[in-house]
């Protein structure tokens, strides 16, 4: 027996596969014969109470009747019959269930089964999954091929691992092991990306993930992993607008699930990818690579057609990687190589000198590799097809490619090659050898750009602090009672009166005496005071204070106002900071152009709160009117420091009482003296 029930899901001693048929057209007949490929190392028993075979192995009964226990058992029966087998491998013995049916009629039933099997010390993958598979241990407990290779894959989609093992396949890589969690009853994303961080064949980890359950753990497996160096690589659902509808607050409106997921993995040190080819494309890139240790932002381009060559740099440029000139030394060094009709800037045509000579292809690239003028190189356009017009160039060809990885490894630099061949002899040298081949150079410049991404910063998770044992009274979220909660953090707030509206005209001019002019007056309990004429500014006299209550109240019919001294601080620049409790990940800080105009803008950056304050400042600067806030067109910045410090403030009050689900200033006003919320609201949580 295996020491844990994870163990016994990647390499069990023994399999018992329940449901096991001979018909090709059933889930039976290939989870059956994808365990016996692997009975020189394991125990396979095959289960089918009405008896028959699959390759000389005999379908028992059922589990009761193994001449020894199983320690994995796969169920692949109808719903109503998984429980009745779960139970009779519990009590044979079973350390872990793969269950690729429904675990019951439903969300609760499944719960049930979890519950079994977990009280017994066991573990449960699924139910509702495609299976497990682990090219290490020769374990093929799935529909579909996998090809062996280095990722290990995760993923809630059994057709999406499919067609990313095509994608591996055709570039000449696959996986080291891949997990379908299904319905994650038991077995979560976390647990199975966990898994792989030790796994010593996984150099690259993938996962396509829907629901995150616990939110805040998946995302220190993630930093984990970075920290590991086995760089992750994540796909997800819900970029449409509609995801991330919500009109309680700017706040909802502005903080998606997927901005949401996109922020956890920047700084856990993960990389969020739209697509199963974006994902195949840096995934074959690291394989080759491993982790990169910094971020390869210059590029040189080699092309052996003009054409080629600048389309490449375009495509490496759009991604945001630069392909600089290159130095006065370089350019020396390629004169030595190079006739005189060839491009020596950056991108490098070689202008028929690889045609001339196949070994021009690995001086030019040695030459870029060792300079110091670039961080990687692309070799782009025909190499690898000479000999499919002339098969006689094959071993020649070949030779080259030796050459050109002999090139790389010497100068521990990325080589990536781009090509219009497919499966050439030079081709299988060049991936053996640990270089990277693109049939498409958007395919190259993705990796390449990933690549970069995931070295540019390390993982920067929030610490959890101690939530205060004061509690508030939020039920209604207003102005009043979140401005008493957040300046207990220490948020500043202009000098304010609030006063009844059955107090009158006369009631607002009494708490102007003592706010003094010019003022501010605000009808409170609505969401978006300016849109339905809740907020006057700038009322300079008594006169002006009545109109405009007699206009407010009309307008309105609120019944408590707000009284508030008029902040006009020089330089000053208006801010939002929003936290909203999301499901699965908890407290989220968002920091964007505010005021009434924040949702046009959506200008925003977000975080897991609390913040440090470093973070927080790093937030404002993530910003793209950041150049506002540190000072435009001679115009003094504004005090970043206490701009991230009330950033913190809103963030760790929002850490702190989860009876809010969203908490929100807007504007925060900041100034080269210093930050002033002028308004503040919460939602409560329901």
């Amino acid at each position: 027996m295996t020491t844990t029930p994870l163990e016994a899901l990647y390499d069990p001693a023994s399999v018992a596969v329940v449901g096991a048929s001979d018909n090709p057209e059933k889930w039976g007949y290939w989870l059956a014969a994808g365990a016996l490929s692997g009975r020189t190392r394991r125990t396979v028993h095959l289960v089918n109470r009405r008896g028959g075979q699959l390759e000389g192995e005999p379908f028992l009964p059922d589990l009761a009747a193994l001449p020894s226990p199983a320690e994995h058992v796969v169920v692949a029966v109808p719903p109503a019959h998984v429980r009745p087998v779960v139970a009779e491998g519990l009590a044979a013995g079973a350390r872990c269930f793969t269950v690729i049916t429904s675990g019951g009629a439903g969300a609760a039933e499944e719960r049930a089964l979890a519950d079994l099997v977990t009280s017994n010390g066991a573990r449960l993958l699924g139910p509702n999954c495609m299976g497990v598979v682990d090219t290490t241990s020769q374990l093929r407990l799935s529909w579909g091929d996998f090809p062996a290779g280095g990722l290990g894959l995760v993923s809630q989609s059994g057709n999406l691992a499919l067609e990313i093992g095509r994608h591996l396949a055709r570039a000449g890589q696959g996986f080291s092991r891949f997990v379908s969690l299904g319905n994650q009853r038991d077995i979560d994303a976390a647990d199975a990306l966990e898994s792989l961080i030790a796994h010593e064949a996984t150099r690259a980890i993938a996962a396509y993930v829907e629901d995150f359950r616990d939110g805040r753990r998946l995302a220190g497996v993630l930093a984990a992993a970075h920290a590991a160096g086995k760089p992750v690589l994540l796909l997800t659902v819900g970029r449409s607008a509609a995801s991330g509808r919500a009109a309680a607050s700017h706040t909802g409106a502005l903080v998606s699930p997927y901005a949401t997921v996109a922020a956890v993995c920047r700084d856990a040190g993960a990389l969020l990818l739209d697509s199963a080819g974006e994902l195949v494309d840096v995934a074959v890139h690291l394989m080759a690579r491993g982790a990169p240790s910094h971020a390869p932002r210059r590029v040189a381009v080699i092309g052996d057609s003009g054409g080629q060559g600048a389309l490449a740099a375009d495509a490496f440029a759009a991604r945001g990687l630069d392909v600089p000139a290159l130095s006065p030394e370089t350019v020396a060094d390629l004169d030595a190589l190079l006739p005189a009709a060839a491009g020596r800037a950056n991108p490098v045509d070689l202008a028929g000198a690889g045609e001339a000579d196949l070994a021009n292809y690995a001086r030019v690239a040695d030459c870029l590799l060792h300079g110091k003028d670039t961080d990687a190189v692309v070799l782009t356009g025909y190499f690898g097809d000479y000999a499919t017009a002339n098969p006689a160039q094959a071993e020649r060809e070949c030779a080259i490619a030796h050459a050109l990885a002999d090139a790389a490894r010497s100068a521990d630099r990325p080589l990536i090659v781009h090509t219009m061949a497919r499966d050439t002899p030079a081709l299988r040298v060049l991936r053996e050898r640990g270089i990277p081949v693109y049939e498409r150079v958007e395919e190259a410049a993705t990796a390449l750009a990933g690549a970069a991404r995931l070295a540019a910063a390390p993982p920067r998770l929030p610490v959890t602090q101690a939530a205060p044992t004061t509690t508030y009274d939020v039920e209604d979220g207003g102005y009043e009672t979140v401005r008493e909660l957040l300046a207990s953090y220490g948020l500043t707030f202009p000098v304010a009166e609030f006063v009844a509206g059955e107090a009158g005209a006369d009631g607002v001019v009494d708490a102007a005496g003592r706010t003094g002019y010019p003022l501010v007056l605000k009808a409170m309990g609505l969401a978006h005071k300016t849109e339905a004429g809740g907020v006057a500014l700038g009322i300079a006299d008594e006169a002006a204070l009545r109109a405009a209550f007699a206009r407010m109240r009309a307008a309105t019919r609120a019944t408590r106002y707000a009284v508030e001294a008029m902040a006009t601080p020089p330089y000053a620049r208006e801010l939002i900071v929003g936290v909203r409790r999301d499901a699965s990940f908890g407290p989220v800080v968002m920091v964007g152009a505010g005021g009434v105009t924040a949702e046009l803008h959506a200008d925003t950056a977000l975080a897991l709160a609390p913040l440090t304050p470093a973070r927080a400042r790093a937030l404002l600067l993530e910003l793209r009117h950041a150049p506002l806030l540190t000072g435009w067109r001679g115009a003094p910045g504004v005090h970043l420091e206490a701009a991230a410090a009330a950033v913190c403030a809103v963030a760790q009050a929002a850490a702190d009482h989860p009876e809010l689900a969203d908490l929100e200033v807007n504007p925060l006003l900041v100034h080269p003296g210093g930050a002033i919320a002028l308004d503040a609201h919460g939602v409560p949580a329901r």
